[in-house]
Formats: C-alpha cells, sequence, structure tokens
C-alpha cells in the first residue's frame, strides 16, 4: 500500500495534464513551450541541485550503474529484433525501436523523489547520466538514415546530461554551491516535478492505437514487463540492496519518453507510432510500476 500511496498522487498529476489539455483549452503551442521551459530550465536545475549536495558512493554504486547498461543493452536488442518480427516500414520500426529502451526522465525523478527524497534523485540521476546517452545514441543511430545531422550537436548540448556532470563534479570535488545561487536552484527543483507530470500528461496521444499494432504492442511489453524483469534478474545476480536496487528497478520499468516522440517526428520517423507507444505506456505503468517496486523492496 505503501508504493500505492506513492504512485497514486503522481499519477494524478499526470491525468490532470491530460484532463487541462482536452477540457481546459490548453494551447499546443503553450505546451510545447512549457516542455521547453521544463527540459531546459527546471529539470536541469533540479538535477543540477539534488547531484551537487549529494555525497555519493560512487564504488557502491558502480553495480547499479553496471546492471543499467546491461538492461538497455537488453532493450535495444530487443528493439531491433522487432523488425524481423514484423514488416512495417522502415520510418515506423525506426521510431517504435526507440519503446523498448527510452524511459521517462520526468515520472522517474518524481518517484525517486517521493520513495528515498534528494537521496533518490541523486541516484536516479547519477544511472540517468549513463544511459542517457546510451539511449540518445541508439536512437539516432537507427533513425539517422532519415536525419538533419543535427543529432551530435543536440547530444553533447543535452541539458539533462550537462546539468548531471556539473553536478556530479560539484559533489565530487566538494565545492559548495553560492547560498543565493543554491536557493534559487531550489525554487525552480520545487517547480520541475508538478510542472513535468502536467505536462507529461498533456502530451499524452492516443489517436493512433490501430496503426502498426503488431509493433506498437510488442514494444510496449518489452518495456513494461520484459525489461523490469531482465533489470530484477541482473539486479540480484549482481547483489543490489536498498536504493541501488530499486532505482534500477524503477528507471527498468517507467514508461516511454516523450523526447523519443519528438526525436522520431524530427528525424523522419513515423510520430505516430511512438506517440501511441507513449500514452500506453504511461497508462499501463499506473499499474506495472508499483508491482514493479513493490518487488524491490
Amino acid at each position: 500500500m505503501a508504493i500505492i500511496a506513492i504512485i497514486i498522487p503522481i499519477f494524478t498529476l499526470i491525468l490532470l495534464g491530460w484532463a487541462i489539455r482536452r477540457h481546459g483549452g490548453l494551447s499546443e503551442g503553450f505546451r510545447r513551450d512549457l516542455e521547453r521551459l521544463i527540459y531546459f530550465i527546471f529539470f536541469p536545475a533540479l538535477l543540477f541541485h539534488s547531484l551537487a549536495h549529494a555525497r555519493l558512493d560512487l564504488l557502491a554504486a558502480w553495480p547499479m550503474v553496471l546492471v543499467g547498461v546491461l538492461f538497455t543493452l537488453t532493450g535495444m536488442g530487443l528493439g531491433r529484433l522487432s523488425k524481423n518480427l514484423f514488416h512495417d516500414p522502415l520510418p515506423v520500426y525506426a521510431a517504435a525501436f526507440q519503446c523498448s529502451f527510452r524511459f521517462n526522465s520526468f515520472v522517474g525523478l518524481a518517484v525517486a523523489e517521493a520513495l528515498h527524497g534528494q537521496a533518490g534523485i541523486a541516484a536516479l540521476g547519477l544511472l540517468m547520466g549513463v544511459l542517457v546517452p546510451m539511449a540518445n545514441l541508439a536512437a539516432v543511430a537507427v533513425l539517422a538514415r532519415h536525419g538533419e545531422g543535427r543529432w551530435l550537436r543536440e547530444l553533447i548540448g543535452n541539458p539533462l546530461i550537462l546539468a548531471t556532470a556539473a553536478g556530479l563534479a560539484f559533489s565530487l570535488t566538494g565545492l559548495e554551491v553560492p547560498e543565493l545561487a543554491g536557493t534559487t536552484l531550489e525554487l525552480l527543483s520545487r517547480a520541475a516535478l508538478p510542472l513535468g507530470l502536467i505536462a507529461v500528461g498533456a502530451g499524452l496521444r492516443l489517436d493512433a492505437l490501430d496503426h502498426a499494432r503488431g509493433h506498437l504492442w510488442y514494444g510496449v511489453a518489452v518495456k513494461l514487463l520484459i525489461l523490469p524483469a531482465v533489470a530484477w534478474g541482473l539486479s540480484l545476480a549482481f547483489g543490489l540492496t536498498g536504493i541501488w536496487f530499486q532505482t534500477a528497478i524503477l528507471l527498468a520499468a517507467l514508461p516511454v519518453s516523450t523526447v523519443a516522440y519528438v526525436l522520431a517526428n524530427r528525424m523522419g520517423g513515423d510520430g505516430r507510432i511512438i506517440a501511441a507507444q507513449v500514452a500506453v505506456t504511461t497508462l499501463l505503468s499506473m499499474i506495472t510500476l508499483p508491482l514493479w517496486l513493490s518487488l524491490s523492496r
């Protein structure tokens, strides 16, 4: 029940975002501007603030990072397998490939904070700092034949990666954030999670559920069922416990990121398939995420 009590408010905000967009007159332009503001300002502030003040034991954390790398590579392999299982056009495969391993950072950080406070955000931020570049590179490699040549610049300039690196640098060197800057970052951090969850809900699209159904449901099953099971087995094999175990399972069990939809549209993939996968995994994870987290306690 404790896990459910943590999850319900988080998904309530997601559903609130969906309701605001559908019934509250939220324009598409405003929604996109809000997502950019969250992605480039609020979430980097949250990650940097949490990591800069954390005193992470990297020696204790490295098995979690290794487990994350291994289950992410497994997801990529399963995503590649879908090309042989289904015979949809290449843009469908290229977009749907991402569903097997990409994760929604907004939801993850909200759950991590609810479970473990600032320590949870710091642990998940460390894991994200390794897996976000992996996920971006793999997605771009498949979409590249449709690309516009800007992917390297976007990867290097990814605000979540930069904020994670900067926060880790402050933490490892023992530097202190000036008080005025720290207060400002804390205020921005407080806005990040509720706004991020509302933006996730506002971006849900359910109008393509009949499109490429084989690819759609295969990706959903991999992301919500197979990948968390692989992560759970690897976590046991590597002896993960406590916050490291739960953080690894949390990231593996997250729904697909809306960034996957943006990237697919930008690079010529089929946006409808990944938009439907984002919506379905987000809604179904209201059931699957508490179940996986309960197995990691």
